[in-house]
């Protein structure tokens, strides 16, 4: 396209066509965040069971795609797995559900048969 110089309209009909979006998240990116969301309610969900659920690479997920998405404050490791913040919810136009926690998830100080 265009006469061989790149100007800013070649460059965004180039980054639509790759799926890029204004923040330079790609489809991986995007099924990343989505899948955690939408299956995991925002995780967390462990790096093995991710990348299963998105069909890619555990190592490719953690050296390719999750520092980007950390940097910008939309993925956030945690030792129990990965968790989507509000950012990446609100880029995503999705509705954001703070995370309760679980009983099994709190420790009961009282419980006698722990």
């Amino acid at each position: 396209m265009g006469d061989g110089t790149i100007n800013s309209e070649i460059a965004n009909y180039a980054l639509t066509k790759l799926e890029i979006d204004r923040l330079g998240l790609d489809n991986i990116d995007r099924r990343m965040l989505e899948s955690i969301i939408k299956f995991y309610n925002g995780g967390p969900v462990g790096l093995e069971t991710l990348a299963a659920t998105i069909g890619e690479e555990a190592v490719t997920l953690e050296d390719m795609y999750e520092p980007y998405l950390m940097q910008i404050g939309f993925l956030n490791r945690t030792p129990r797995g990965r968790c989507v913040t509000r950012l990446a919810y609100e880029h995503l136009g999705l509705p954001f559900h703070a995370q309760k926690p679980s009983p099994s998830d709190q420790i009961n100080l009282f419980d006698t048969n722990s």
